[in-house]
C-alpha cells in the first residue's frame, strides 16, 4: 500500500473532513482527520497496521505501545504483525500512565504507535512513560503525520500518510474572524 492508496482510503471512508475544527492540541484547523471513519472497518485497520508493521520488521521490536483510544487498536494489530505483546497507555488524573498491570521490561525495545499526530504531544508523553518504566523507545509508527514534518520525537518515525495541514492559534484564526462556527472533534477534553 503506497501513500496515495492510504490517502484514498481515508477519503473513501469520509475520514478527511473540511470545516473549522478545534484540535486536541488547542489549535484550529480547516481540516480534520476522523480516523475512526477508517478504523471502524476491521479489514481497513488490519491492512493499515500490516503496512505500518512492515516499516519496523528489521528493528527487533519486542513491545508495541499506543495511547488510548486509537492507539489501542493500532498497538494490537501492529503487535500481532510483529509477533510481540501490545499494551496501551491512558490518562489518569490528566497524566499519561500505564495501568491494568501492564509492565515494560528493563531495556525492552518498544515501538510507539499513534493514529494522528499534529504536534506530537501525546507521543512524547508515551515515550516518557516507556522510559520511566525502563523501556527503550526505538521508533514511532504513525497512521497520519499531519504536522508537516514538524513533529520530532528524538527517535526515528515512519508514517503511512503525510499531510501538511494549516493550523492556527485561536487568537490568530481567520476562520474565527470570519465567524465560521467551530466544531470540536475527538474525545479528549482540552
Amino acid at each position: 500500500m503506497n501513500e496515495a492508496e492510504v490517502k484514498q482510503l481515508f477519503i473513501d471512508t469520509g475520514a478527511i473532513l473540511e470545516g473549522h475544527f478545534l484540535l486536541t492540541s488547542g489549535l484550529h484547523s480547516p481540516f480534520y482527520v476522523e480516523k475512526f471513519q477508517v478504523l471502524q472497518y476491521p479489514e481497513h485497520t488490519a491492512r493499515l497496521c500490516a503496512e505500518l508493521a512492515k516499516k519496523f520488521n528489521e528493528d527487533n521490536i519486542e513491545l508495541v505501545v499506543g495511547p488510548v483510544t486509537g492507539g489501542v487498536l493500532l498497538a494490537h494489530e501492529v503487535g500481532k504483525n510483529l509477533g510481540t505483546r501490545a499494551i496501551f497507555t491512558e490518562r489518569e488524573n490528566g497524566k499519561m500512565t500505564l495501568r491494568r498491570g501492564f509492565v515494560i521490561k528493563p531495556g525492552e525495545r518498544v515501538l510507539i504507535v499513534e493514529d494522528i499526530v499534529t504536534t506530537g504531544g501525546s507521543v512524547d508523553e508515551v515515550i516518557a512513560v516507556v522510559r520511566e518504566h525502563g523501556g527503550n523507545p526505538v521508533a514511532v509508527g504513525l497512521l497520519v503525520d499531519r504536522s508537516g514534518g514538524k513533529a520530532d520525537f528524538g527517535i526515528p518515525s515512519q508514517a503511512l500518510l503525510h499531510l501538511s495541514v494549516t493550523t492556527y492559534k485561536p487568537e490568530e484564526c481567520p476562520l474565527c474572524a470570519s465567524g465560521i462556527s467551530i466544531t470540536k472533534r475527538g474525545s479528549r477534553k482540552i
